[in-house]
């Protein structure tokens, strides 16, 4: 491998690490069902906080309050794939890294 090729490798490796780092600190909220169930996630898909309102919350309802934590957790975690597809992407110039997004 030639120095040149090893170098600019090393540069992408830390760049990816510095952008996977900063996507610890950014945090993405998403609701559903109105407002009813909100999420906040990290940009590495980590989820920090569920919120459920105590007015959907009876037995009846609870088919419902899980599909709605479901989409919610899907919302967020699809706009977590997509901060990191764009910061990544950035880096990578839009080449597609194997276990990334």
């Amino acid at each position: 491998m030639n120095k040149n090729l090893f170098r600019q490798a090393q540069e992408l490796q830390t760049k990816l690490a510095k952008v996977q780092e900063e996507l610890k600190d950014i945090t993405i909220e998403v609701s559903a069902g109105g407002g009813a169930i909100k999420l906040v996630i990290d940009g590495q898909q980590e989820v920090h906080s569920v919120s459920i309102s105590p007015e959907i919350v009876n037995a009846e309802d609870i088919e419902m309050l899980e599909d709605l934590v479901m989409t919610a957790m899907n919302e967020a975690i699809r706009k977590s794939q997509e901060l990191t597809a764009s910061r990544l992407g950035g880096i990578t110039g839009g080449l597609k890294l194997p276990g990334m997004p």
